[in-house]
């Protein structure tokens, strides 16, 4: 289990190690949409802007105050006027994405809640290498 360090100041501090990003982020603004079932059971959602994308995760910010937990399931889904874009990921431009909250951003004082949430696409590999079959083997009777 990876555990952050809380320094006296109350921030977060990350090893580096989990500083390290699988995909290469491209800066972009684009509105999306949050959708997750809370701890009852219940339909939430909450619209977002992303800050930067990449082809395996996406960093957003919410536009209203929103508490979502860490490690929850989310669909994340770019606006219909969003995806037109150049630099949006193929995976993005297609609909939902079921996605994972691996990191909550810094908490606004005003409101107790996150600024944003770091999702991980939930999508299969692009390069996934094909399933080898085991060659058969002639047996003689």
């Amino acid at each position: 289990m990876i555990q952050t360090l809380v320094s006296s100041q109350g921030r977060q501090q990350h090893p580096t190690f989990i500083r390290s990003r699988i995909g290469n982020r491209r800066k972009l603004r684009v509105p999306g949409r949050l959708t997750w079932r809370d701890a009852s059971g219940a339909l939430r959602f909450v619209s977002v802007v992303t800050r930067d994308v990449s082809d395996v995760d996406a960093f957003v910010e919410c536009q209203v105050p929103a508490s979502i937990p860490l490690y929850r399931l989310v669909h994340f889904q770019i606006e219909r006027s969003g995806r037109d874009s150049v630099e949006l990921p193929a995976v993005l431009r297609q609909g939902k994405v079921l996605s994972a909250v691996y990191r909550v951003g810094p908490y606004r004082t005003a409101t107790g809640t996150p600024q944003g949430y770091a999702l991980r696409l939930l999508i299969e590999p692009a390069h996934a290498m094909p399933v080898r079959t085991r060659p058969s083997l002639a047996s003689a009777n």
